[in-house]
């Protein structure tokens, strides 16, 4: 069969259009019972276990992965796996949320009894109110799709995003409802940039003590150009008798001021220095320093206390080694 560009265009937007109708759909399911499923997970003083076999677990797993990640306890049991002994892990303090878009999932029905006899309740997510999974539920939400985008009508498409947006749904209205935060969401993604950049502060990166470049005010350009080669920041704080910074002598102050035929060794650095430099505080976090050089497009920063103290400095090669970028 031979391929054609226009006709292959052509499926893939029939496919994204059957979906996106499906999840308009689902505005109408946002009713009671979908209130009643938030409560019975927002009251659960265990964990919400989810379960589905085949695509819908597939679904169920990136589910329980989003409740767990956004101030619900969660996590995925396979339904197959459960009725050979995998059903210890469900107590007595749970909620068990099922997908399965027909809602007669035999694995699912299987372990049922046992969850109905342990009195947790069920919350059955099903494409058909009327099947045996959402009559056994204490909650059932209809997730049910007008039709697949699979022109078969055979492979689980639009009923699979349905249900995952649906998911994501439930699991959105708990973090607002918990008053879930940023940094509640970082306690729980501590690896990569994204914990990174919501946990480390200016304080774990920054330059202090001796590595900080520092002068006073009285020096000569000449020794403001030492400090700034021998720290190696791209700048130097100029600070006063209390070490309060009072500007700041950067590369860019550098090359202005090579128009202007001064004399290093004889010039006052307060002379070609930026007053009312932009400074942060320390405590902030190093994406909070990434974003204030972004803005006013400088590559350092000098750290103060509340006092203005010179404290510390970062630059923009510390949050890149840091991950911050």
């Amino acid at each position: 069969m031979k391929l054609h560009d226009q006709k292959l265009r052509d499926l893939a937007l029939a496919v994204i259009q059957v979906e996106a109708q499906a999840v308009v759909a689902l505005a109408e399911r946002i009713d009671d019972t979908f209130v009643a499923a938030c409560k019975l997970m927002f009251q659960c003083s265990g964990r919400v276990v989810v379960t589905g076999m085949g695509k819908s677990g597939h679904i169920a797993g990136k589910i329980a992965a989003t409740l767990a990640s956004t101030g619900t306890p969660a996590f995925f049991v396979h339904p197959g796996e459960a009725s050979h002994g995998d059903l210890g892990m469900i107590t007595r303090q749970d909620v068990v949320l099922a997908l399965s878009n027909s809602g007669e999932t035999e694995e699912v029905l299987t372990i049922l009894p046992i969850i109905k006899r342990l009195g947790v309740p069920l919350i059955a997510m099903t494409g058909n109110p009327d099947s045996t999974m959402a009559k056994f539920a204490t909650a059932h939400i209809n997730v049910g799709v007008e039709q697949e985008a699979c022109p078969l009508g055979l492979a689980p498409t639009s009923s699979t995003t349905a249900a995952l947006v649906m998911g994501d749904a439930l699991a959105v209205s708990l973090l607002e409802a918990r008053g879930f935060t940023r940094d509640d969401f970082a306690l729980s993604h501590p690896g990569g940039s994204l914990g990174k950049r919501l946990l480390l502060l200016v304080d774990d990166i920054m330059h202090t003590g001796d590595a900080v470049p520092i002068v006073d005010e009285s020096a000569l350009i000449s020794e403001a150009l030492l400090e700034m080669t021998q720290k190696q920041l791209g700048m130097t704080a100029i600070v006063d008798a209390e070490n309060r910074v009072v500007g700041v002598f950067t590369d860019g102050d550098l090359r202005r001021m090579l128009g202007r035929n001064l004399d290093i060794h004889t010039t006052s650095i307060t002379e070609v220095m930026t007053r009312h430099c932009a400074v942060i505080s320390t405590g902030i976090l190093a994406a909070e320093a990434m974003q204030i050089m972004e803005q006013k497009k400088i590559n350092a920063l000098v750290v103060v206390d509340k006092a203005n103290h010179a404290t510390g400095a970062v630059n923009m090669h510390d949050l890149v080694r840091a991950g911050i970028v």
